[in-house]
């Protein structure tokens, strides 16, 4: 067959002993899209949670115009300045019914109240919702995916939760990347497990790529480097976690992450992030929460230049004495402003990866759209100040959908709280699963469209 009529299905996958690669959009799987009324690319949500929340005024952007578009953003979130014409910044966006480290963030997800007596988040999970009706298509229904959680609260269910199959059983979640690749591209613990994936599959990928145009070939060669990239990080983790095992490398204020979990954070987190990019693009799932570490996360951020203390330390901005909550008891401020500046650079570099993960899926084509087109992520927190504990007008950030119908580039400023509940009712609509109602919804939120 000519290279113009060939045509191959979006579910073909690339075999090997213990390996699948599902693949990504190619031009050559259009014609069987168009005949099947099928979009060639489907839409995909994915929720990224954080937990202390943020110093009151560090969300709002610096300026934008009279219809709401979004002209510039603060200091704290300058990082996702080039790509603010593709996120959505709200204003009045509350849980109505969750609050605090660990009500807020067992009922993120669901719009429902957290009942600790009898261990309930009022219902199920957003994203298992949409797991139960768009899974089926993919080899994973769902992922869930966790940074290793830090501090005295590392064991709490509530806070080490956003994800819930029903009101009173979590999702399952990883907290290893190495674990998460393999759910995706290993299907077998038996002979050829220590073969790189892409080196299992390369003779079907070449014959494969031979009767594609040079638009899919390069498509399918970005891909494979991509995967070949991550098995090569996630090989050095391993390398450097054994290092500082046996080498005491780490300090007596770090946990020790568990082997396969990078010593470096930021290259923790980037891997994880890479797993729901990796995900998305090969279509091995649609839906992924993320949890950037347990609702209380006492991590220790001093990485950062001027930063000392634990996140959970910093979150309370207006004690300085080191004396409250659970404080490490060493550590103290010599003002507020010091110690507000320091939680606002905690802020800022979360931003940082954030963007990180977003520029890698606007970099990945789908035809006339992009990856970040074909997605919606939301990205926040179920406390909006910090140190108040407060759940009115909650840090969100939602980004991509533009070939959703939403219209982002906007700051959406709402004069009364508007439940989270409405935004995800509007999301679940996206993905083609139709209802009324939501958790807290009043309705889905029409001003997704502008």
């Amino acid at each position: 067959m000519s290279k113009k009529s060939w045509q191959l299905s979006r579910r073909a996958m690339l075999t090997g002993i213990g390996a699948t690669v599902c693949l990504p959009w190619l031009e050559a799987m259009e014609s069987e899209s168009k005949a099947s009324d099928t979009p060639a690319s489907p839409a995909r949500m994915a929720f990224l949670y954080f937990p202390n929340g943020i110093a009151r005024g560090s969300w709002n952007p610096a300026k934008s115009d009279q219809n709401g578009k979004l002209v510039e953003l603060n200091e704290w979130m300058h990082p996702l300045e080039s790509l603010k014409d593709d996120l959505l910044v709200f204003k009045n966006l509350w849980t109505p019914r969750g609050n605090g480290h660990r009500a807020g963030t067992a009922t993120w997800l669901t719009g429902g109240e957290y009942d600790g007596g009898r261990v309930s988040a009022g219902g199920k999970s957003v994203d298992q919702l949409a797991a139960d009706e768009v899974g089926q298509q993919t080899l994973l229904p769902s992922l869930q995916i966790s940074i290793e959680g830090e501090g005295f609260f590392s064991g709490s269910l509530p806070r080490n939760t956003i994800s819930w199959t029903d009101n009173r059983t979590p999702a399952s979640r990883e907290v290893e990347p190495r674990v998460v690749f393999d759910q995706m591209f290993r299907t077998s613990t038996k002979s050829g497990i220590d073969k790189g994936v892409v080196d299992q599959v390369r003779e079907q990928a070449r014959s494969i790529r031979q009767q594609l145009g040079k638009n899919d070939q390069r498509k399918i060669d970005e891909y494979l480097d991509s995967i070949r990239s991550i098995e090569r990080r996630l090989a050095f983790a391993d390398r450097q976690a054994e290092i500082a095992a046996e080498n005491k490398l780490l300090t007596d204020t770090l946990k020790r992450p568990a082997p396969g979990i990078p010593t470096d954070h930021r290259e923790y987190m980037r891997l994880m992030m890479d797993m729901i990019v990796l995900g998305f693009w090969a279509d091995a799932t649609r839906i992924s929460t993320f949890m950037l570490d347990h609702g209380q996360s006492n991590r220790y951020f001093n990485f950062i230049d001027d930063v000392k203390g634990t996140w959970h330390a910093l979150s309370h901005y207006r004690d300085i004495s080191g004396r409250t909550e659970d404080d490490d008891g060493v550590t103290s401020w010599t003002s507020l402003d010091e110690k507000r500046d320091m939680f606002n650079r905690v802020t800022r570099w979360h931003h940082e990866q954030l963007a990180y993960m977003l520029n890698r899926m606007k970099q990945i084509d789908e035809g006339e759209h992009t990856l970040l087109d074909n997605s919606m992520i939301v990205y926040g927190s179920s406390l909006a100040d910090g140190h108040e504990h407060s759940h009115e007008d909650l840090p969100v950030v939602f980004a991509g959908g533009s070939n959703l119908d939403i219209q982002t580039g906007r700051y959406l400023r709402f004069r009364d709280d508007v439940p989270m509940s409405n935004l995800y009712l509007s999301m679940l609509n996206r993905m083609g699963i139709e209802r009324k109602r939501f958790g807290a919804s009043r309705g889905p939120l029409d001003d997704l469209r502008g």
